[in-house]
């Protein structure tokens, strides 16, 4: 079979997804072609040459891009079957599948996307049985140097995608992995990871990033990935995502961090209100975020935050103090502006759907958007969000110390009262000088902008 691999979004990183869907379906002797269109347009020729296509959906933002681009697909080809594999790929089945040869594929997707190339019953949506690890295939995709870079001390560098492990051993009410997940923790060979990280390095990666959603859900197994890599590669660089209470649970493993070469962490911080904390499960207080920063700097590792300002328990003192707590903590340089306009998301089978603070708020589900809608109490706090998204999207290309004090003075602008900001770094300073962050300034549970909708229409 010729099977066609289309990723639309994978945060500016060369695909991963497509490098390993690819992997399975040559090793199972198929032809495959892989056009990442959030860098290239689908060429027509490419459409009528595929038997099947399939879309990599690991995040809210690549579905939203992938469904627009099926609607093209399937108007040239109405009878291709086509198959949404990752882990957003059970959202909106009624957009997705529309006919018998057609199929969702979530979770460990290898085997069941090999099986509908092959032609024969995928499987059920979510698939969770442990799958033989093999390297990503990625000579059919672009080269890094297309792909976003790691910026540090003015310089530029290469940077490559790998995954450790999938799927989280946590519930957090507002994340789309325990959907399919459910608690389970999939590691990948070490052997298959850092032969991965070897081929980035050979195409030019001076530094990785892991994609897992938690790199300590399994201490031990990543501790060993570090310290293979780092032996292999002593000048690789990496970043990697894990969670306040990850870091401040387990200190060791933050010394072999910095001494492997962890560059900065990215943590999912999410609100400065203990009590939407609690509503979103996340395992942490406000408090122990502040110590997390403290102790990371210690070993010389800078995080950048992720941050959910804005959900129906969300008040206008709440996003002050949220600025407040990032320039306290002297973060302004390293939160990408779009973090301050996240809005909360609720897809199918989200863990926030019946829980007794949601009900309140809870609209009507729309399909296209893929999730249900819901209305802040107050009607100003949703306007602030919808303003502050465009001021945010017009200054995408401005850097987050630019664009921070607009962002400042547009929240404040919409409180009254409130007493004199904080001095930066009065709680704790972070690194004199530039600090490593990525050229990709977007975020995976942001909503997709028109730039990232318009190449996404015609087929070329």
């Amino acid at each position: 079979m010729r099977a066609l691999l289309l990723s639309t979004y994978e945060l500016g990183h060369q695909p991963l997804h497509a490098a390993k869907a690819t992997s399975a379906l040559l090793a199972a002797g198929h032809e495959v072609r892989c056009v990442d269109v959030a860098l290239d347009a689908l060429d027509a020729d490419d459409v009528d040459w595929a038997d099947r296509v399939a879309f990599s959906v690991p995040m809210h933002t690549a579905m939203r891009l992938a469904l627009r681009l099926a609607e093209t697909i399937r108007a040239r080809r109405p009878e291709l079957p086509l198959c949404f594999y990752g882990l957003y790929a059970p959202v909106s089945r009624d957009l997705t599948v529309t006919s018998a040869v057609d199929a969702v594929i979530a979770g460990e997707y290898e085997t069941g996307l090999v099986a509908w190339v092959d032609g024969e019953d995928p499987g059920p949506p979510i698939q969770l049985a442990r799958v033989k690890a093999r390297v990503p295939a990625r000579h059919l995709l672009p080269p890094l140097d297309r792909y976003t870079k790691l910026v540090v001390g003015g310089e530029e560098r290469l940077v490559g995608s790998v995954e450790a492990s999938r799927g989280c051993s946590h519930r957090c009410r507002h994340c789309p992995v325990p959907v399919v997940y459910d608690g389970r923790v999939r590691p990948v060979d070490v052997a298959v990871v850092v032969a991965d990280i070897d081929q980035l390095v050979e195409a030019g990666a001076s530094h990785v990033s892991f994609a897992d959603p938690d790199f300590l859900n399994a201490p031990l197994h990543a501790r060993r990935v570090i310290a293979v890599m780092h032996e292999c590669h002593p000048s690789l660089t990496f970043d990697c995502t894990t969670k306040v209470e990850h870091i401040l649970r387990h200190p060791g493993v933050l010394p072999e961090l910095a001494e492997a070469g962890c560059a900065f962490i990215v943590s999912a911080f999410e609100s400065t209100n203990d009590a939407i904390l609690g509503y979103l499960d996340k395992g942490h207080s406000v408090a122990d975020a502040s110590q997390a920063i403290v102790s990371l700097r210690e070993h010389g590792i800078e995080v950048r935050p992720s941050w959910l300002p804005f959900t129906p328990w969300t008040t206008l003192d709440d996003l002050i103090d949220l600025i407040d707590f990032v320039v306290a903590h002297d973060l302004v340089v390293n939160v990408d502006p779009v973090q301050y306009t996240v809005r909360l998301l609720l897809p199918e089978g989200s863990l926030l759907l019946g829980h007794a603070a949601m009900e309140p708020h809870l609209g009507h589900y729309e399909a296209e958007r893929l999730g249900w809608t819901w209305s802040h109490p107050d009607p100003m706090v949703d306007r602030l969000q919808q303003e502050l998204a465009a001021l945010v999207e017009a200054r995408v290309e401005q850097g987050a110390a630019a664009t921070f004090g607009e962002i400042d003075a547009f929240i404040r602008s919409f409180a009254t009262n409130r007493a004199a900001p904080p001095s930066l770094g009065a709680v704790s300073k972070g690194a004199v000088g530039a600090r490593a962050h990525l050229t990709e300034p977007w975020f995976c549970c942001s909503e997709p902008t028109e730039a990232q909708l318009m190449p996404l229409t015609p087929l070329a």
